[in-house]
This record gives C-alpha cells, sequence and structure tokens, in this order.
C-alpha cells in the first residue's frame, strides 16, 4: 500500500510540474457566464498536420517540436494542443462522425515564433499556419477527451450560446493541455468555437 501510495503521489506530481512548466498561449477574458468563458486572443503561429488518426497526428507534431524541421531545432512545448475533425461541409458549426472524417491537430508555437521565424517543418504532411486575433468562446471539463465526453460539452456550449443569440464563426474544436501522463482527475480540456466579435455577454464575474 505504501508503495502504491508513493506512485500515486509521484503521478500527481508530476501533473502538477507539467502543468506549471508549460507556457499557455496568452488570452483575455471578455466575459464567462453558464460555465462559457468568452475569450480574445491575439495572432498566434500553429504547426498543424491532418492524418487518419490522434496518435499519427501527435506523433509528426511532437517529432517537428522535437528537432524534425529545417534548423533542426528543439520548440518548447506550448498548451493548448488543438484537434478537430476535418470538415465534409463548409457549412459552421459542422457536427461531423468520428468515422467521416480525418484528425486535424495543431501545436501553438511560442509567441516569441512569428511565420517568418518559425523553423519550417521537413515532414510535407506538417505545416506552419497563422490563426488571425479572435474572439472565441470555451467551455471547460476534465477527465479524459473521450468522443461522448466531447459531444456532450459541445452540444452544451452550442446551446448556451444558441440561447444568447451568440452567432458562431468556425467548427468547434477540442483545446487539451496535458501531456498524456497526467492523472485524468487533473486533465484541463475546452471545447472552443470561434464567435462574432461584439455578442450578448457581460464583463467577467
Amino acid at each position: 500500500m505504501l508503495a502504491l501510495g508513493g506512485l500515486l503521489a509521484a503521478w500527481i506530481g508530476w501533473g502538477v510540474y507539467v502543468s506549471r512548466t508549460t507556457e499557455r498561449i496568452p488570452s483575455e477574458t471578455l466575459a464567462r457566464f453558464d460555465g462559457v468563458e468568452i475569450r480574445q486572443y491575439p495572432r498566434s503561429v500553429l504547426v498543424e498536420t491532418t492524418a487518419p488518426n490522434n496518435r499519427t497526428a501527435f506523433r509528426r507534431l511532437f517529432r517537428y517540436i522535437s528537432g524534425a524541421n529545417a534548423r533542426d531545432e528543439d520548440v518548447a512545448m506550448t498548451t493548448p494542443v488543438a484537434t478537430q475533425r476535418e470538415s465534409i461541409s463548409m457549412t459552421t458549426p459542422v457536427r461531423t462522425d468520428a468515422d467521416d472524417g480525418r484528425v486535424t491537430m495543431a501545436f501553438y508555437l511560442p509567441d516569441t515564433y512569428t511565420p517568418e521565424t518559425a523553423p519550417v517543418p521537413t515532414d510535407a504532411d506538417v505545416r506552419l499556419v497563422v490563426e488571425p486575433e479572435r474572439t472565441v468562446a470555451v467551455r471547460r471539463f476534465s477527465w479524459y477527451a473521450t468522443a461522448d465526453r466531447v459531444d456532450r460539452q459541445r452540444n452544451r456550449l452550442l446551446e448556451t450560446l444558441e440561447r444568447r443569440g451568440i452567432e458562431t464563426r468556425s467548427q468547434p474544436v477540442v483545446l487539451q493541455y496535458n501531456d498524456p501522463w497526467t492523472p485524468p482527475f487533473m486533465r484541463t480540456n475546452e471545447i472552443e468555437v470561434r464567435i462574432e466579435e461584439s455578442g450578448n455577454w457581460s464583463r467577467p464575474d
């Protein structure tokens, strides 16, 4: 039992360490209501890939930040990691079944990088993309981001925005803030969707 308790303590300690030492992209909170947070993000540089599944996508991106780029440069891991299913229709938001599309995953690069200074990927399936300044709505949840859990949280987010009369401008994406070894009860996940820049929300609580 003592050994098991020690392992549990080490597991929790690892989760705390990773959470505190991993850089997050900056944002400004504009409002909070009904479990939803409205945020403003600056322009961001990401490295992105589209793959048959999460594992393949993650490996490609991890290789990039581990030196698989034109400068053989290690890139600091920044959270969150963004994941979505490739859209079949151009209508937004799109609800796509897991079997209907491929996975698009992206790592946000540290804000010291610009499109001109970010290392160029050496893998043809990995690309640099730029997200403009944007206003988003997010709903946070914990534990593992399983398909069922993601669907429930996505539906709650969209229903809340619809009740408020807030129009969405993109397909929802999953944001994950922890490495694969963080205990599930310490994990932070979010569903994010872009929204109109001026909407029906109040100032932060």
